[in-house]
């Protein structure tokens, strides 16, 4: 190779690498936790968005967000991070017509592939309700909690609903975990509302959405899937079906839950602030601190991938809380997190999404989440946390209404 050549392409390398913003330059001054991903972001399908957070004497936040590799056009599949937008979803439906989360919530059925479901044994009552149903999605990530709640939604409404709030690229098409065909996820099952009496206070009938949703284009990625008998097949795997929720989209939505005073009044949820608090608690919540649901098998920071990674034994900061929602599935490991440090005074957010299928490979289950992901994840978050704890502020937050009990 030429000399001049050469030093061409070392200069053009090192242009590359030159950070444009600071999250890129805390991702490039860390070689040593990010270089095989900011070398080959591509293949990882990384991106990220990182949102800093400053208040005025008021206490109302502005906000500035920095971007890594954030493309709408990117497809990934988003997993269970669209469980967080059918919660508030399905919170904003209950208000519009007036009946309370807590109400019993009986699932009906009208076809062969529609469960029906009266009971819920991990709620002390017996019975479920859209309460019960958001606090083991936001504890533990429960799918079947999340196909209730697309059912009660219905799937033309929830796409409807949050291109109306602007939310860009959204596509929410399927039940989660349950493997239904395409025809099948149009039809949601009836569903009635029941009073302590028995009386029936809301009946919707069984919906179906006859115009399916779909990518416009295919959506090809990977270099083989295995098929049910175990043999993998040498062609990618086709999401075009699948969900998509970009991380553009996401990012936004948690930055209107979680600062609301930060948007007009007509960009916000229509959540009360017994709804707010109630997601913000359940968020936050360890589900080692659960009274109800009650979770023996799981570890304290469970479902809390930025800043303590996997870790089943993790040394918990006292002072900090992350209220967030993760998503894993097909190899795709994404978080969305507004993280706080109640005596450091510090917030911030976060949300990523990592690819983590080094052999390329669908649906063998041999995915890197605890090579790539998890450490990733544990990295970013720490990273940016002890950026945030030098970061310097005019004006310090009052995270007051942030506090919760967690003991009842």
């Amino acid at each position: 190779m030429p000399k001049f050549l050469f030093i061409l392409l070392i200069s053009m390398s090192t242009f590359a690498q030159k950070p444009t913003n600071i999250l890129e330059k805390l991702l490039l001054s860390h070689p040593d936790k990010f270089k095989k991903l900011t070398d080959n972001p591509e293949k990882y399908r990384l991106q990220i968005l990182y949102t800093q957070i400053d208040r005025d004497a008021k206490n109302k936040p502005t906000l500035t967000t920095y971007s890594y590799r954030s493309d709408s056009s990117e497809y990934f599949y988003p997993a269970s991070t669209v469980k967080l937008a059918a919660s508030v979803l399905a919170l904003e439906k209950l208000n519009a017509i007036k009946i309370d989360k807590s109400t019993t919530f009986h699932t009906l059925k009208n076809r062969p592939s529609q469960n029906e479901i009266k009971t819920d044994s991990s709620a002390k009552s017996g019975l479920p309700s859209v309460e019960h149903y958001i606090k083991k999605i936001l504890l533990v990530s429960d799918n079947e909690a999340y196909n209730r709640l697309y059912e009660f939604l219905g799937q033309r409404p929830f796409n409807e609903s949050m291109y109306s709030k602007g939310f860009k690229g959204v596509r929410l098409t399927h039940r989660l975990q349950t493997a239904l065909p395409r025809l099948e996820n149009q039809y949601t099952n009836p569903i009635q509302l029941v009073d302590p009496s028995g009386k029936v206070v809301y009946h919707q009938p069984e919906a179906f959405n006859e115009a399916p949703y779909s990518a416009a284009t295919p959506i090809l990625i990977g270099k083989g899937t295995m098929n049910d008998t175990g043999k993998v097949e040498d062609h990618p795997l086709d999401f075009s079906l699948k969900n998509a929720y970009p991380l553009q989209a996401q990012h936004e939505f948690l930055k209107r839950l979680m600062l609301p005073e930060a948007y007009p009044a007509k960009d916000r949820f229509n959540l009360s602030k017994g709804d707010y608090d109630f997601l913000y608690r359940y968020m936050s919540m360890y589900p080692t601190e659960s009274k109800e649901p009650i979770y023996k098998e799981e570890y304290a920071t469970y479902c809390k991938f930025l800043y303590y990674g996997s870790e089943k034994n993790a040394d918990l900061n006292p002072s900090l809380r992350i209220f967030n929602k993760v998503g894993d599935a097909y190899g795709f490991l994404l978080d969305n997190a507004y993280v706080v440090d109640f005596d450091k005074k510090i917030e911030f957010i976060v949300t990523a999404v990592v690819l983590c299928n080094e052999d390329e490979i669908f649906n063998d289950e041999k995915y890197d989440y605890d090579t790539i992901g998890f450490p990733f994840y544990k990295n970013l978050g720490q990273i940016i946390y002890d950026y945030e704890v030098k970061r310097p502020k005019k004006q310090l937050p009052n995270l007051d209404h942030l506090r919760f009990d967690y003991s009842n």
